[in-house]
Order: structure tokens, then C-alpha cells, then sequence
């Protein structure tokens, strides 16, 4: 790496050298510093001076003291060497995930037993890192991943992009969510004819579980919009919970809560599932630190 506009043969390890000597006071402290013999650290000296046209030590003196013209280019340069020793510091921290941050995006649904413990086991691992949890619908979450305010998330699946990774990591069936006490509670399973389409909550049209729900043929007009609807999973969690009616919903959705009064109820004649995906950036390399949540996501938290 050459440091100058005449290309003259100076680089960092010149550089090192001459603070070195510098800040040690004398040739062999100095070369004992970088690990080198001495004779090599007079001959690295000897390099610059020849390049520069001058002497930058005074070697009559003990110990050698810079001349006028070597003190003004060891102030010159020290920037250079302690700028660089700072961004090696740094590098070397956030390799290590001592520093750094951590942006994850998560479908409600998808936090209690995906994203959630294995944000647990990142913590645990790595305390010092900055973690930041958005939770969102699936597009808006692949839209910020691609923007790169997110480093990843975990949701249903977005439109195909090529800016975007989509990779299945979970699935769950979908199926009735309603009160405890609601009559159709104690059944072991239900049938789509037993539900009454008055009483179904369902989601705005952007979500994914809402567009899952409607590309279904198994699944009655009657029951693919309710004539409440909400904008989130946990508002249709809350309105179910309130008793105002039932909704068609993935299992692990039903489970956000771990609401006892919440009951999730098979469907026997709808073989639905909704697949979850780590959804990446495709045109951005993904950090260490995302790397490393990725790999405990992939092994369960």
C-alpha cells in the first residue's frame, strides 16, 4: 500500500518502524516492539530516509532524537498509524461480536418459539451486541430487509424479488381460533360447515395469513372476510379473547398469548398450512453478527 502521490516505496510497515523507534527511544526497544533484529529495523529506517533525501534521527545522540525534519513527518504520519490501529481495534471487536448490532425483523406469530429463543441464546452468547426487534406483516418486514434497515427476519413469504433470499424454516397448520368458552371449545376437531361466518375475524388483506386464507379453495367465500377486521394478529387475539368471535388462524399464531382462555381447534377438512421463511437480503453480504443469529435460529435457539 503506497502513501504518497509519487509512489515513492513507503508503506505502513516503514511507517511503524519510525514511530516506533519514536516513541521507544532507541533502535533495539524499538525492534524488540515489532519483533524484528535490529540490523532489519536500521535497514527499514535507512529505506525511508533514502526515499526522502534526508535523515530523519540524529544517531550521534543517545538515545537518537528525530531531526527538525523527521519530528514534522512522525507528527505528520501519526495520525495515519493511530487511525489505523484504531480501526484494527475496532474490526477485531466486532469480528469477535464484542461490538456490533443486530436488527431482526418477526411476524408476531413467529417471535414465542422461533425468533424468540433464539434471540435468547444470542443474548446469552453475545451480551455486548445491540438487538432490536420489529415486528410487522411480511411484506413490510421484506421491504425493510431489502432496504437494509433489517438485517433479517422470519415471516410468512413475500413477493418474488431478486433482492430478496426467501429460505422455508417452519410451518404450522391453520385452524380455528376461539374462547374457551365459545360451544364449539370442547370438540377435539371441527369441520369448515360448523363455523358460523357472522363470527369470523379475520385480517386486512396485506397479511399473509389473510392472502393464504383467500388463494385457499377448500376455505368458503363466506369465511375468507368477517365483518370484523384488524390489522394485527394480537388485536384478532385480543377480539377473540373479548369473546367478539373466531377466526381462521395458524396454530402457532393461536399461540401467541399462551392464553389458556384461547383455544386452537384442528380443521378436519382443511389441509392448510402456513410456511414461514428467513427472508434475507440477496444483493447485500449479510454481517457476521446476522450470520451468527442466523446459525442459532437454524439450530432452534
Amino acid at each position: 500500500m503506497k502513501l504518497n502521490s509519487e509512489n515513492l516505496n513507503i508503506n505502513l510497515r516503514h511507517l511503524r518502524a519510525l514511530h516506533a523507534v519514536w516513541t521507544g527511544g532507541s533502535f533495539a526497544r524499538a525492534a524488540a516492539e515489532l519483533g524484528v533484529v535490529p540490523s532489519a529495523l536500521t535497514e527499514t529506517v535507512r529505506q525511508v530516509e533514502e526515499a526522502l533525501g534526508a535523515p530523519l534521527f540524529d544517531r550521534s545522540l543517545r538515545p537518537p532524537q528525530p531531526t527538525p525534519l523527521g519530528l514534522s513527518f512522525l507528527q505528520e504520519t501519526l495520525p495515519l498509524v493511530e487511525g489505523l490501529d484504531r480501526a484494527i481495534r475496532s474490526a477485531r471487536a466486532a469480528g469477535g461480536l464484542a461490538t456490533g448490532t443486530l436488527a431482526v425483523g418477526a411476524a408476531p406469530s413467529a417471535i414465542s418459539d422461533l425468533v424468540g429463543p433464539a434471540l435468547a441464546g444470542f443474548r446469552r452468547a453475545h451480551p455486548a451486541i445491540l438487538c432490536r426487534l420489529h415486528d410487522d406483516v411480511g411484506e413490510r418486514l421484506a421491504e425493510m430487509v431489502i432496504e437494509g434497515t433489517l438485517d433479517l427476519a422470519v415471516a410468512g413469504p413475500a413477493r418474488r424479488t431478486p433482492d430478496l433470499c426467501q429460505r422455508l424454516i417452519g410451518s404450522d397448520p391453520v385452524g380455528l381460533a376461539c374462547h374457551a368458552g365459545h360451544p364449539l371449545a370442547a370438540e377435539p376437531a371441527v369441520r369448515l360447515a360448523q363455523i358460523d361466518p357472522a363470527e369470523v375475524i379475520s385480517l386486512d388483506a396485506e397479511t399473509g395469513t389473510r392472502q393464504l386464507i383467500a388463494a385457499s379453495d377448500a376455505v368458503p367465500e363466506a369465511l375468507k372476510q368477517g365483518a370484523l377486521q384488524c390489522h394485527s394478529t394480537i388485536a384478532q387475539l385480543c377480539l377473540i379473547r373479548a369473546g367478539l368471535g373466531v377466526a381462521l388462524m395458524p396454530e402457532r399464531a393461536v399461540g401467541l398469548f399462551g392464553d389458556p382462555a384461547i383455544r386452537f381447534l384442528p380443521l378436519a377438512d382443511l389441509p392448510l398450512r402456513r410456511n414461514l421463511f428467513l427472508l434475507e437480503p440477496a444483493r447485500r453480504a449479510r454481517s457476521h453478527v446476522a450470520d451468527a443469529f442466523a446459525a442459532l435460529l437454524a439450530q432452534g435457539g
